[in-house]
């Protein structure tokens, strides 16, 4: 594993793209409502990266055709967009961005509710949205990575759900997958410490049953939960700071 310590001119890059995608998610919040298609947003989505000097980092990356991914339901990650898939009553809905920006990157995603949905569903996206909460908070030097996925397990099982280890976030930055590995369920005090000047992505995938993923055979890329039972996401871009953690992508100031 070589986790890549990234500079101040790094740093000010990828906060730079990370803000971008950040506001990116609130932009296009106005427009995820009943009756609107996936590809419709995807295609806004596209515009409003361009328009602001950035590229999709999504786009035709190993042959994905779209800018974004929105999942719905029981679509764990990398759902398609389409504009044949039209947003109804009752979905939970995870739209994830990435944006290339002067050639850094900043990744995130977050939960959307359509009109009324269920208890079951309002409390999954809630528990998902705690848990990466409870990730960020063990950023800081000389923590353990894994201490990250120790406590979104411990509390998404205390809470009835499951957490996806088939998917984790991932170093990012100045590629778009870098190390180190970031799993959501992980053993207490593994992994490498951290240390000032790492950038990585925390994006626990929560789901209402079991924890294992089915990939589609014809698209190659959407993920589903096995049992057809719902699922949920939410994501950030942090940096590693000298006393804690920055996180890039919160433009919202919950942090």
């Amino acid at each position: 594993m070589s986790i890549l310590i990234k500079n101040k001119e790094q740093i000010d890059g990828i906060r730079k793209s990370s803000k971008l995608a950040g506001e990116l998610l609130i932009y296009i919040a106005d427009f995820v409502k009943e009756g609107v298609s996936t590809g419709y947003l995807d295609e806004l989505i596209h515009n409003y990266t361009i328009e602001h000097g950035a590229i999709p980092a999504t786009l035709n990356y190993s042959g994905f055709p779209k800018s974004c991914c929105i999942s719905i339901n029981e679509v764990i990650c990398h759902g398609i967009p389409s504009p044949d898939v039209i947003l109804k009553n009752g979905d939970i809905v995870n739209i994830d961005v990435t944006t290339i920006l002067d050639g850094y990157f900043g990744d995130t995603s977050k939960m959307f509710t359509i009109g009324q949905v269920s208890d079951t569903a309002q409390k999954l996206v809630d528990a998902t949205k705690h848990c990466l909460n409870l990730g960020i908070q063990q950023v800081r030097p000389g923590n353990n990575i894994g201490n990250i996925g120790y406590a979104i397990s411990r509390y998404a099982t205390a809470q009835g759900f499951s957490v996806v280890y088939e998917f984790c976030g991932h170093g990012v930055g100045v590629e778009f997958h870098e190390d180190p590995q970031i799993d959501h369920a992980a053993r207490k005090n593994s992994g490498p410490a951290m240390k000032p000047g790492m950038i990585f992505t925390i994006e626990p995938m929560i789901n209402e049953g079991r924890p294992r993923v089915k990939v589609d055979e014809i698209d190659g890329w959407t993920a589903r939960t096995i049992d057809q039972k719902l699922s949920a996401q939410f994501e950030h871009t942090i940096l590693v700071t000298e006393t804690g953690f920055e996180v890039l992508t919160d433009v919202s100031n919950e942090y």
